[in-house]
């Protein structure tokens, strides 16, 4: 028996019409993929269900990414999880890597992501090798409950393991896309750090997006990839800016 035989790859998507039946179709290997709809309105549905290892699942409501994705794996009936998202898609040649694992109760893998903006691959403004947590045993641990930027929790037993260049994320489709992406999260985001009691200033926002600016554009490489590197050092700059702000606002109205 193979890996692929006992872990469920788990998906939370809306409205991903144009990106999960490669996804999907990345899946066909697993026996089980679990798929919670967050109350998509598009073709999502109709394109997942003509996959037979497919099982779909219904949250109407939005708790935050890192709860909503224990939800999910919570619908899987094997305890290894594979959680990738909607926009993104498995390598072909990593299946056979995953099947050759030893994995051991307490294993948790990274997979690195191959992060696009259109057609080209940005391997710049911290966008790679973008390690990111996604193979684990959910006896063993879970996604913490952030609200964004969830991730699973990791042990001090916990037994690490990595695969590169495993995952082809479409991040950006277009300027329209990143900006409304960076409108959404940066928002989850300040609502998050507000929860938690963190202050800030005007200062400090305005300085986390000259910093952000000059560290991926100069220092992570974007000068080298025309002007997608600019856009993705500036968008990564105002968004850093533009979550402190938030934060700010929502202090200021505290008072």
């Amino acid at each position: 028996m193979q890996n692929t035989d006992n872990i469920s790859a788990v998906i939370l998507v809306k409205n991903a019409e144009k990106t999960i039946g490669e996804c999907l179709e990345s899946l066909r290997q697993f026996g089980e993929v679990v798929l919670l709809d967050n109350g998509s309105t598009d073709a999502t549905l109709e394109i997942a269900n003509k996959y037979p290892n497919v099982k779909v699942f219904s949250e109407p409501n939005f708790y935050g990414f890192g709860k909503m994705k224990n939800i999910a794996v919570s619908h899987a009936t094997n305890d290894w999880v594979l959680s990738i998202d909607s926009d993104e898609v498995l390598m072909p040649e990593i299946v056979s890597r995953i099947n050759a694992m030893q994995l051991n109760e307490n294993t948790v893998v990274a997979l690195s992501r191959l992060n696009y903006y259109g057609d080209r691959c940005m391997k710049c403004c911290g966008w790679y090798p973008d390690y990111v947590w996604r193979i684990f045993n959910r006896k063993y641990t879970c996604f913490n409950e952030n609200i964004v930027h969830e991730g699973v929790e990791i042990k001090p037993d916990t037994q690490k393991q990595y695969i590169k260049d495993a995952l082809k994320h479409y991040a950006v489709t277009s300027m329209s896309s990143i900006i409304d992406k960076m409108n959404r999260y940066t928002t989850l985001s300040a609502q998050e750090k507000h929860k938690s009691g963190k202050k800030t200033s005007v200062i400090a926002a305005i300085f986390k997006f000259i910093h952000t600016f000059n560290k991926d554009y100069f220092f992570r490489k974007g000068i080298f990839y025309g002007y997608k590197g600019f856009v993705v050092s500036l968008l990564n700059a105002s968004g850093a800016f533009f979550r402190y702000m938030k934060l700010y606002e929502m202090n200021k109205n505290d008072k």
